[in-house]
């Protein structure tokens, strides 16, 4: 993200990103996830689209504060997408459950079909590749990435050497996880979808 950031800095572009965490799943609905996405973008205009602003003070005014519903943010979405290049990044996808991923993808797609200038990055482990593919045919290139296993071994060898409890760990257990965990991450390799490649960064 923060290359992309980088990359678009000065011109008429928002890049804005959520990140799955398992331990919240059940709070990281579809509405949360695109609500959270809709802010960040707001956040960082100079101005605010009068129809966008409108919306907001009407949910305001509404009984009991009613909060913004999924199909007012992908309308959102779909506004500001359309007269401004804007990056969104998910990450962690696998971590959603999959009623929510449903209503995302189905949310996503909207928002594609009418922003010409919306551009999408998917992060997640290859079991959902297949149905991000499904979900969003035609628009979807994706691209598996996996750490190369010297810098697993590196990695898991400073961690190691960070913890707290050395007691608890012999050389045989030591030795153990140097050999397994490294070996199971070819399945855990991270697919990343890119909606809308072509011309990516331009077109």
């Amino acid at each position: 993200m923060d290359w992309l950031s980088d990359r678009t800095k000065g011109q008429n572009r928002a890049v804005v990103c959520f990140y799955f965490d398992f331990a919240a799943r059940k709070e990281q609905t579809a509405t949360s996830i695109l609500g959270s996405l809709l802010k960040q973008v707001i956040s960082g205009m100079e101005r605010v689209p009068e129809d966008i602003s409108r919306g907001l003070q009407e949910q305001k005014r509404a009984v009991s504060g009613r909060k913004l519903q999924l199909g007012d943010i992908v309308k959102m979405l779909q506004l500001i997408t359309s007269s401004q290049r804007t990056f969104m990044i998910i990450d962690a996808l696998d971590e959603c459950t999959p009623v929510q991923r449903f209503r995302l993808f189905d949310s996503l797609k909207e928002i594609l079909e009418k922003s010409s200038d919306a551009r999408i990055f998917v992060t997640g482990r290859p079991h959902i590749r297949a149905e991000i593919e499904r979900c969003l045919a035609g628009r979807v290139r994706s691209v598996s990435v996996c750490p190369p296993k010297d810098d697993i071994i590196r990695f898991l060898r400073v961690r190691l050497g960070e913890d707290e409890t050395p007691d608890a760990m012999d050389e045989e257990l030591e030795a153990e996880i140097l050999e397994k965990i490294p070996r199971s991450i070819p399945e855990m390799c991270v697919v990343v979808m890119m909606l809308r490649i072509q011309s990516y960064f331009t077109g």
